[in-house]
């Protein structure tokens, strides 16, 4: 653990770390959607799990203070950026947790009635689908756009 936070720095395997509870939890959000339709799903296994590896996660976050970390550059080290860095990291996220969002959504949704609403050539359903659309391009943009410019961030922070 100790090579890992001292790759990584402390934000960084808190966050690398916070896999362990946010894969369960998502499996838990998806089964509880599903569990009505599919009797076989059971949200509460996924849930005990996500709580338990939550549980274990604050338990290694609060023990990071424990573990040294060399004086070094890190991309993700909180403390070490610079305000622009921190304005594009923010949007990249806010990007990317609108994709997540829109993939739960789409994975969740009988997209049947649309489909054959779109057949039948109705004006309002194929709006809809044009505004889905748009919003997937517009969220995998700004991910590409404020991580590029998160990356122009950090290499100047970097090369001084």
């Amino acid at each position: 653990m100790k090579g890992l936070v001292d790759r990584f720095g402390r934000t960084g395997f808190a966050a690398l770390t916070s896999v362990i509870w946010l894969l369960p939890m998502a499996a838990w959000a998806g089964s509880a959607d599903l569990s009505p339709i599919d009797k076989t799903a059971t949200p509460a296994i996924a849930l005990t799990i996500g709580v338990v590896m939550l549980a274990v996660w604050l338990v290694l976050v609060a023990s990071l203070r424990r573990f040294p970390v060399s004086q070094r550059q890190r991309r993700f080290d909180l403390a070490q950026m610079s305000p622009s860095e921190k304005r594009w990291t923010l949007a990249c996220i806010a990007f990317a947790l609108g994709l997540i969002a829109w993939l739960n959504g789409a994975a969740t949704v009988d997209w049947g009635p649309l489909g054959s609403a779109i057949g039948a050539g109705k004006v309002g359903p194929i709006l809809l689908a044009v505004g889905l659309a748009i919003f997937v391009v517009v969220m995998v943009t700004g991910i590409w756009f404020s991580w590029r410019n998160e990356t122009a961030a950090y290499r100047r922070r970097s090369s001084t």
